[in-house]
């Protein structure tokens, strides 16, 4: 039964969010469910107006995402291999990257470096996405309701009619 509860609500998680560390040598890990949304989490409030971050993607880091907030510009890649087509959203304000509809190729290290003037900070995130084997989609759940409600409903007629035709022939 824990189980069952444990992945109900894994499949229903809609979005994860995790905040990076700015230990070098520290690696948030998160893990998500395929087709769910992660946040890549800054940890900042407000971007500096000389900031500029720059997010990677693997061992090759593959440059994804950029936020110049001095130039205002605002850019996501689809990776080299197109993996991310339209599925990166930056959040101008924090620099947060979410990632949407997620898919197993998408797991493995992401990497935010902030840059100013002064200091260059860095967050890492190891994302794992897991396969939705044995999750249950919109219509199917819909489906298992109805046919459940139907089973209830004719075994409630059956017991009815059983009790009322005991009844009729003891009158008898």
């Amino acid at each position: 039964m824990f189980q069952t509860f444990a992945l109900c609500c894994l499949c229903c998680c809609c979005l994860v969010g995790v905040f990076g560390d700015t230990d070098r040598d520290t690696v948030k890990s998160v893990s998500v469910t395929e087709g769910d949304s992660v946040t890549l989490n800054t940890g900042l409030t407000e971007i500096q107006k000389a900031d500029e971050m720059l997010w990677k993607f693997g061992t090759s880091r593959t440059l994804i995402a950029k936020i110049n907030h001095d130039t205002g510009v605002l850019s996501t890649n689809d990776g080299s291999d197109g993996r991310f087509r339209d599925r990166l959203k930056l959040d101008i304000q924090t620099g947060s990257l979410t990632i949407t509809n997620t898919r197993t190729t998408d797991s493995g290290v992401y990497e935010v470096s902030i840059r100013n003037s002064s200091s260059e900070t860095k967050y890492r995130f190891s994302v794992t996405v897991n396969d939705c084997t044995f999750c249950c989609h919109v219509p199917e759940v819909v489906t298992r309701l109805v046919i459940s409600v139907l089973v209830g409903v004719a075994a409630a007629f059956i017991m009815v009619y059983d009790i009322t035709s005991r009844k009729s022939e003891k009158y008898r």
